[in-house]
């Protein structure tokens, strides 16, 4: 006789019809969003817009995201999760190297503001200075600035833990805004910018540069 099951494996169901539409509807506005931000930038973003490429009616867009700035909100923070997981990789391939991971990680930054066309529409528009996408990725502490900070604690945690915490903390704040402050005003000489911050904060954190 055949012995029960010793543990559970629970059976993913598939989501109930309804459940399974407002996903899916969900992903298409947010990549309508994406792509018309990228093209004219957020400010030229129209509900009505939206309804029309994502096929949706505009009372379905507002029960889900409440208006136009919870769109924003959720294109940030869908933009901010890719992002993340490019840093958080960047970050790894360097493990224990703390001036060279965190060069690169400032360059990938700083490659990402450059070829993604989303954020290249957010910080040309900071030039003509409307773009209402801006305070999202920049002066709210959610989810761009916070995230990417706690995200660099961690690594630092980890890759200087004889650092003091407040100055692991101070850190990566300054790594965050030094790195933001170079995407909207690059340098004369920007291929030179990552190693100039990794240095700074490396002396911050009272390490010597690693080769």
């Amino acid at each position: 006789m055949p012995d029960g099951p010793t543990s559970a494996t629970p059976h993913l169901r598939p989501d109930p019809p309804r459940v399974a539409w407002r996903k899916e509807m969900r992903e298409r506005v947010i990549a309508e969003a994406r792509s018309l931000a990228a093209e004219d930038g957020w400010d030229r973003v129209r509900v009505a817009d939206l309804a029309v490429r994502a096929d949706v009616s505009r009372p379905s867009i507002y029960k889900e995201f409440g208006d136009r700035a919870g769109i924003g909100r959720a294109l940030v923070e869908r933009e901010t999760d890719e992002f993340l997981v490019g840093l958080a990789a960047v970050l790894d391939s360097h493990r224990g190297r703390l001036a060279p991971a965190l060069e690169a990680a400032v360059a990938h930054a700083l490659e990402q503001a450059a070829v993604n066309p989303f954020v290249g529409a957010v910080l040309t528009a900071t030039r003509g200075g409307t773009d209402a996408l801006l305070p999202f990725l920049t002066s709210r502490p959610e989810p761009v600035f916070s995230s990417t900070r706690r995200l660099l604690c961690a690594w630092l945690g980890e890759t200087v833990p004889q650092a003091a915490e407040d100055r692991r903390a101070a850190a990566a704040d300054l790594a965050v805004r030094l790195t933001v402050s170079h995407m909207m005003l690059p340098a004369d000489d920007p291929g030179a910018t990552p190693r100039l911050i990794a240095r700074t904060v490396s002396t911050v954190l009272g390490a010597p540069e690693q080769g």
